[in-house]
């Protein structure tokens, strides 16, 4: 663990303790990383996709600011929430603009605008949720893993720390779980 974990970790600690410094001092250590998660999320949407890689920070930042029943464990365990919490907001923005495009909001366009209107990857976003929301009903472990290795970028031995496994385990779960969601998403083309 680096000297920017531990204290990460640390910080964690203080900040379940109700020290309001500890998160000041949190912030800035976390920065990067959260944004380095956001870009690698925005890199899967579509290129005119009008929620922006700062303002999925931001909402990052408030939710998990407004968590006050988590007890943070580690550093992995914090970005684990984080990239949940981006998959989330990610999933409700696009369940959002589907429920728009079908009617909900009333919000009438124009001719032209309505040419411009694109689906691209929204759907996939979707499809890729629900998909996810079904393997863990089938084996929780591995849709965390799925979360923690994919939306949240952690390595094996990261995510195995999160979840109390070996990186072995971690390893054949990434690989399964892979597997079932590459074969179900294949399910619901056809």
């Amino acid at each position: 663990m680096s000297v920017a974990s531990h204290e990460i970790t640390q910080l964690l600690l203080a900040w379940n303790e109700g020290d309001r410094k500890a998160l000041d001092r949190l912030v800035p250590l976390v920065e990067t990383e959260l944004r380095r998660l956001a870009r690698s999320y925005m890199r899967r949407e579509r290129a005119t996709h009008t929620l922006q890689t700062t303002a999925l920070i931001n909402e990052a930042y408030v939710r998990l600011i407004d968590t006050h029943n988590v007890q943070w464990q580690s550093r992995a365990h914090f970005y684990g929430i984080a990239a949940q919490l981006m998959r989330r907001i990610l999933v409700d923005f696009a369940r959002k603009r589907k429920y728009h495009k079908r009617g909900g909001g009333n919000h009438q366009i124009t001719f032209n605008e309505a040419f411009a209107v694109t689906d691209a990857a929204d759907p996939n976003v979707l499809a890729l949720d629900e998909a996810l929301n079904e393997l863990g009903l089938v084996d929780e472990r591995k849709a965390r893993v799925v979360e923690l290795r994919f939306f949240g970028g952690l390595t094996e031995k990261e995510t195995g720390a999160a979840l109390n496994v070996s990186p072995e385990t971690v390893r054949r779960d990434w690989r399964l779980a892979k597997s079932w969601l590459l074969r179900q998403l294949s399910r619901k083309k056809t």
